[in-house]
């Protein structure tokens, strides 16, 4: 019997769930990837008021800089999506922590009733809320860094 090799991280081992991550995991990556890419350009440009209008009134950080910075963010996590070929269970947390950061701006656009990105009612924007938790769990699969964190890997 040989030796594990202790540079090899159970992210770069085969097997369901490690290594190769397979073609299914690895689209929904890419797709992943190209929205955030795609929200963050729009939080600099043309989406940049209706994303200002999200920004709970609690915070006490000037609204354009709040929506310029998480989309400069976006950008960032979005390309690391697509470009990463290691250290993807890393990128795959920093994306669901950073999923998990803006929930609360999701949070008062519900509270506060502010519409925006055609969610006009209080129903659609609760909906909304239920779709967050979908984004972290697809950052965790999608990256290979939920089952790295299942005990035995």
């Amino acid at each position: 019997m040989t030796a594990p090799d202790p540079t090899a991280g159970p992210h770069l081992t085969a097997g369901p769930g490690r290594g190769s991550l397979g073609p299914a995991r690895t689209v929904a990556r890419f797709v992943l990837g190209a929205f955030l890419t795609f929200a963050g350009l729009s939080h600099l440009t043309w989406g940049r008021e209706e994303f200002r209008a999200q920004v709970p009134s609690w915070v006490p950080v000037d609204e354009d800089l709040v929506v310029l910075g998480s989309g400069v963010v976006e950008i960032g996590l979005g390309a690391s999506l697509i470009l990463a070929s290691r250290r993807l269970p890393l990128v795959g947390w920093l994306v669901a922590a950073f999923f998990v950061a803006i929930f609360p701006g999701n949070i008062g656009q519900y509270v506060e009733g502010v519409d925006a990105f055609g969610l006009d009612s209080d129903r659609a924007r609760l909906i909304r809320l239920f779709f967050q938790p979908v984004l972290v769990v697809w950052a965790l699969v999608s990256t290979g860094a939920w089952p790295r964190r299942r005990p035995g890997t």
